[in-house]
Formats: structure tokens, C-alpha cells, sequence
């Protein structure tokens, strides 16, 4: 083996377990990231909902979204598009999601927040998108999410847009689904 093979293979050696470190990495940085942001609905979930201080607040208008991924099939939109709520108190909305497929499904919502920096003070106490979802073919359900907005919110925010996209999981390793998706029965 020649000296420059030699240097080449030496540098693909050190980069390998380098790249694989990164890729490690990457999640506590995404993690701080949204935080930081707000991006990617990252938002606090406390175990302890008495922590969270209830007083008088201020009316704002919470606004909820639903997407669907390219490649979930499912009905999923909020029982109310808008909200009007209090600052400091705690509020209940629902999701309608219904499996519209002859299988078992598992989905996984993601959520985010509008304006990004009302993020810190939207407090999840409960949400569907905390767990997967798995429904039979035709179930039908009314997913909750309960939340407070502190009434630490800036004045200058109005309104909040929490959004979610809903992601089909479901596992197809199943050699014979896989067939049957790919219309190769």
C-alpha cells in the first residue's frame, strides 16, 4: 500500500467514529435548539400541573391547525378552528382523527407553535401528541389536548396558532403488508 493510501485510510478511520459522534450529538442540539426557538412546538410539559399558577389572565384567541403528512390517509382536524381563552387557566380542546383505511394503523402527531417565542409560555399538561396513536381500520376518536398559556404572555401577542401534523408510523415491516402495499399480490 502506497504512503498516500495509507493517509487516506488513516483519515477514513478517524472520520467514521467522528461522523457517528455528530449524529449523536445532534439530538441534545436540536433539543436546545427548539428550545431556544420555539420552533417545532418543543414547548414545556409538566408533570406537576400544580406548579402552574391559576390568577386572572387576559382573553387571547388560540387557533388550531391540522396537517396531514403526504402519506396519511386519516381524517384529523380540531373540533373548534379558534378559541378564545384566558391567560393563567386551564383549557381543553379535542382533535377528531378517524382511521379511513381497511388496516391497523399507528400515527404520531407533531406539533408547533406561532408566533415562535409564545412557545415558552404555552404549557401542555396533556396532549395526544405525547403518545402514538393507533386506531383500527374505520375507529374514530376525539383526541384532547390541555393546555394553559401563562399570563406571563408578552401583551403584544394576541393570538396563538398551535399546529400539528399527523405522521403515519405504522410499522410495515410485516413482509406480507409490504407486498400488499406495493400491490405485488
Amino acid at each position: 500500500m502506497n504512503k498516500g493510501a495509507k493517509k487516506t485510510l488513516t483519515k477514513l478511520i478517524i472520520a467514521v467514529p467522528l461522523m457517528f459522534a455528530f449524529g449523536f450529538a445532534l439530538v441534545p442540539l436540536y433539543d436546545v435548539f427548539c428550545e431556544v426557538t420555539g420552533i417545532n412546538g418543543k414547548v414545556f410539559q409538566s408533570e406537576h400541573s400544580d406548579e402552574l399558577l391559576i390568577d386572572n389572565g387576559r382573553s387571547i384567541a388560540l387557533q388550531f391547525i391540522s396537517t396531514n403528512n403526504e402519506n396519511m390517509p386519516w381524517t384529523f382536524k380540531p373540533s373548534e378552528q379558534v378559541m378564545k381563552i384566558e391567560t393563567g387557566k386551564y383549557h381543553t380542546a379535542t382533535f377528531y382523527v378517524k382511521n379511513t383505511t381497511n388496516k391497523k394503523m399507528v400515527a404520531q402527531a407533531v406539533p408547533s407553535v406561532a408566533p415562535s417565542n409564545a412557545a415558552e409560555y404555552l404549557k401542555k399538561l396533556e396532549c395526544f401528541c405525547f403518545e402514538q396513536q393507533e386506531l383500527m381500520p374505520g375507529e374514530e376518536a376525539l383526541l384532547p389536548v390541555k393546555l394553559l398559556v401563562s399570563n406571563e404572555l408578552p401583551s403584544n401577542i394576541k393570538n396563538i396558532i398551535l399546529s400539528y401534523t399527523i405522521f403515519d408510523i405504522t410499522d410495515y415491516n410485516d413482509e406480507a403488508l409490504a407486498h400488499h402495499e406495493m400491490g405485488l399480490e
